[in-house]
């Protein structure tokens, strides 16, 4: 690939074990897209989450912002050390350039910076790039091996297009919301911005998978990600109900449509989440339960019955698992080998001693907050790891490291830059 340079060393909070070294010797010690520069001009969420992946997998992530104001998170509290906790939480493995896209002389410095890249990816709105100069059809001329990736809410196709498409209005659009809730209650938004995350992890999917193809090919692609399309491939099975009985899916709570039980239940102190999805599981739930004798009960013995007849199924396994304790029921299952949880505060998750065995909560010292604490890696890869190496950058922090080292320019004109407010 063009643009190759050293693999960074990875650093975890702590120092590799020697199984980890093994296997990073066994890989020749380098990330899986070590060597690969991504230009990343998106802000907020969707684009910055895909562009954070790629830098965990030792991408060079060259994060261009606006001089001044930077990514729109940067604003947005609650602050840690003065800096947002929300641009804290996506933005790491990544160098800060700040560069006025609609000023000449910046946009022939993106020129520049383009040609040296592997991956342009941006989330403006369709059409914003093609009048700053900067769309795919004139880039693949000036630069073939170039993998553009586009992020918008609902595409650059059909009669909708060009919308703009915040996490909340794609949840609303694309049914999901539709699903999320109560049936008695108003529609509800999942809890995290999930149109976005998802929409970052598709675009990274995107982006490998080109980076891939251009290894047989030789040539870039365009990898577009409409938000809309992602969230409404998510419908999976709520879908396939409506495609094959004409029947609208509606909001069922807890519960699942097809599986019983498979829901929230409350013990005596706490709620648990049951799963019980086949006949073999059902059995030896009830044995746990202390009440075989609902394993042969006429109304529940297949998972079909359990489904018609889920109204007279969950007030009596409510009742049962009321009486104790949920760290007794989640021993019992346990010890059954049926899938059953305690619902978790974001706290408690945050502080799970099992994410921290497996390395998933890292710390890492920044120049303003002190430690900023974040979730690690959640892809393993065995022989070529990636890793968590850098906090998220200050604004502008990389911008003098950049121009000078990739682009070769000289001091006098970098201060030139910035007293014209271009970087």
């Amino acid at each position: 690939m063009k643009g190759v340079r050293a693999s960074r060393p990875g650093r975890s909070g702590r120092a590799p074990t020697p199984k980890v070294r093994a296997r990073r010797e066994r890989g020749g010690g380098r990330a899986p897209l070590a060597g690969v520069r991504v230009l990343d001009l998106t802000r907020v969420l969707a684009g910055p989450f895909c562009s954070m992946m790629l830098g965990d997998m030792g991408a060079e992530v060259i994060k261009v912002e606006e001089p001044g104001k930077g990514d729109d998170t940067r604003t947005w509290p609650p602050f840690h050390g003065g800096e947002a906790t929300y641009f804290l939480s996506v933005n790491r493995n990544k160098k800060s350039l700040t560069l006025n896209l609609k000023a000449v002389e910046g946009q022939r410095i993106l020129r520049r910076l383009i040609a040296r890249s592997d991956v342009l990816l941006e989330n403006f709105r369709p059409g914003t790039m093609e009048r700053l100069g900067f769309g795919y059809a004139a880039l693949k001329r000036t630069h073939p091996p170039l993998v553009y990736c586009s992020i918008s809410g609902f595409g650059e196709s059909g009669s909708e297009a060009g919308r703009p498409g915040y996490d909340l209005i794609v949840q609303g659009e694309s049914g999901l919301m539709d699903l999320t809730g109560f049936p008695d209650g108003p529609p509800v938004k999942v809890g995290t911005s999930i149109a976005d995350l998802v929409a970052g992890l598709m675009a990274a999917h995107g982006v490998a998978l080109a980076l891939l193809a251009r290894e047989r090919t030789g040539h870039g692609q365009k990898v577009e990600i409409a938000m809309l399309d992602v969230m409404a491939s998510l419908l999976t099975y709520q879908a396939g109900i409506y495609f094959a009985t004409g029947q609208r899916p509606t909001r069922r709570g807890n519960q699942h449509p097809s599986i019983v039980p498979y829901e929230v239940f409350k013990a005596a102190d706490a709620y648990l989440t049951v799963g019980v999805a086949n006949n073999s599981l059902w059995e030896r739930f009830c044995q746990a339960l202390g009440h075989p004798e609902l394993a042969k009960d006429p109304r529940f013995e297949t998972e079909a019955q359990r489904v018609a007849n889920r109204e007279a199924l969950i007030p009596l396994l409510n009742g049962i698992l009321g009486e104790r304790p949920a760290a007794e029921w989640l021993e019992r299952l346990d010890k059954a080998g049926v899938p059953a949880g305690r619902i978790k505060t974001v706290a408690e998750v945050c502080e799970s001693p099992h994410l921290k065995e497996r390395g998933m909560i890292v710390s890492l010292p920044h120049p303003k907050a002190g430690t900023v604490t974040v979730f690690g890696v959640p892809i393993r890869l065995w022989a070529t790891p990636g890793a968590v190496t850098e906090p998220p950058p200050l604004l502008g922090q990389h911008t003098e490291e950049i121009l000078t080292r990739l682009l070769k320019m000289g001091r006098t004109k970098l201060a030139r830059l910035r007293a014209a407010g271009v970087v």
